[in-house]
């Protein structure tokens, strides 16, 4: 089994605040081989709750290579020639205890 090559988008902070005093971000392109992808099944991910989901629609569940150091969290992801953005946090398993390649997953909504 093997996955495809996703590109996710890092962010990172600028020097730069916007006018509420945010910091502002860049977005550095990073491509990530061998993530599996699969539809969200219907009701969503049991990691949310039904408030989580109201306003967000879970499109695809991804599963990440084992030694991926990336941070995902609230990061665009491009992939089908689509793009798309990482639902809270990633789940990790036990990397030793797991087997196949893969012991991280994210979810993620379809963004224009």
């Amino acid at each position: 089994m093997k996955g495809i090559t996703v590109t996710l988008y890092q962010k990172t902070a600028t020097s730069s605040v916007d006018a509420f005093g945010h910091p502002v971000y860049t977005e550095t392109p990073v491509n990530v081989s061998n993530v599996l992808v699969a539809p969200v099944e219907t009701g969503g991910d049991p990691m949310f709750t039904e408030t989580d989901l109201k306003s967000r629609k879970a499109a695809y569940t991804l599963a990440l290579p084992k030694g991926d150091a990336h941070v995902w969290e609230n990061c665009k992801v491009s992939f089908f020639g689509k793009n798309f953005r990482v639902i809270g946090m990633p789940t990790e398993g036990i990397e030793h205890l797991i087997p196949l390649s893969w012991n991280k997953k994210v979810i993620v909504e379809a963004i224009e």
